[in-house]
């Protein structure tokens, strides 16, 4: 049995009645990285459907740098579930394993950082055909929270009900009919629901990490907001108190390279983590004319100067 923290419950795996607002979104989040084979990626899909659409998102970071992407609006007229656009997410055990699979179009991008000019990049890149299919199995404490009605936490827009966990990642991946690949590794997931303008926060930085099963860190920096915590087996949680994060860039880009994080746990430990981008690719979302930039890092991390791990840092910022 999973260790749940805070108010979510196993049941909330599955999706929510529709909220009334137009930008009511419910979202699920995940990656994965196999550290033997240097292979990871993620996929999300957000329901809008007062909207209309989902927004469904595919990446695969190749150990060359290379990845494979896919970005689609497809058609949705409930939240009755994540199926859209072949993508398709399903709950297995609340609270404890979720089957992704997909199956369909992406672009290979030799250079990720073409993405910068989204129409050109799918334009004049070759297109390759991808099957993926995945269970997550959870290796540490469900935390997270859902604002109840009336408080501050519910006037928010960005995340008004939101949980994550450290997963155990299997299962396989093929591209066009090449061989099938197995993949075994660590990854998180992220659920949430409620209203959400990608516009509503003016940064974050959102790293996460796994170091295999037993340790897993998440860093959220929101608006100058710190939070985050370090899982240590099943169910040991231990929130991020303070952050301080040196960031590194590519020369005349907001394109982040690595960082040096600083961070102290509740109980007082202070921890180093190290972080080095290996596959990184440039995404961006428009709405009434604001340009949101957000930086995706398959990100190479090392833990107090010795253990290895790996993981996603997502950066976003608003541009002028």
């Amino acid at each position: 049995m999973v260790t749940i923290l805070g108010n979510v419950k196993a049941e909330d795996d599955y999706t929510h009645p529709l909220g009334p607002e137009e930008n009511f979104n419910e979202s699920v989040y995940f990656n994965f990285f196999d550290r033997t084979q240097r292979l990871g990626g993620f996929i999300r899909m957000g329901n809008r459907a007062n909207e209309g659409h989902a927004e469904m998102t595919v990446i695969v970071y190749n150990p060359d740098g290379s990845a494979l992407f896919n970005y689609k609006r497809p058609q949705i007229s409930s939240n009755n579930g994540w199926d859209a656009g072949g993508l398709k997410v399903d709950v297995l055990v609340p609270g404890e394993r979720i089957r992704t699979t997909y199956e369909g179009s992406v672009v290979f991008l030799a250079d990720p950082r073409e993405m910068r000019e989204p129409s050109v990049a799918f334009k004049e890149n070759p297109h390759k055909r991808l099957k993926l299919d995945l269970v997550h199995s959870g290796a540490g404490p469900i935390y997270g929270h859902v604002a109840e009605p009336g408080t501050v936490g519910a006037q928010n827009d960005f995340a008004r009900a939101h949980y994550e966990q450290h997963m155990h990642v299997s299962g396989t991946i093929q591209i066009d009919d090449g061989p099938v690949i197995t993949l075994d590794g660590n990854g998180l997931r992220d659920h949430s629901w409620g209203p959400r303008y990608w516009q509503s926060t003016p940064s974050y930085r959102w790293i996460t990490a796994n170091y295999g099963d037993e340790i897993g860190m998440v860093l959220s920096i929101v608006g100058g907001r710190i939070g985050g915590v370090f899982h240590e087996g099943p169910d040991r949680l231990f929130r991020i108190t303070d952050a301080t994060i040196d960031e590194r860039y590519e020369d005349g880009t907001n394109y982040h390279t690595g960082f040096t994080a600083t961070v102290t746990l509740e109980d007082g430990r202070k921890r180093t983590v190290e972080g080095e981008v290996k596959g990184f690719i440039p995404l961006r979302n428009r709405r009434a004319g604001q340009f949101t930039h957000i930086g995706e890092g398959m990100t190479e991390y090392t833990l107090d100067g010795t253990l290895k791990g790996y993981g996603l840092s997502e950066f976003l910022d608003q541009v002028e």
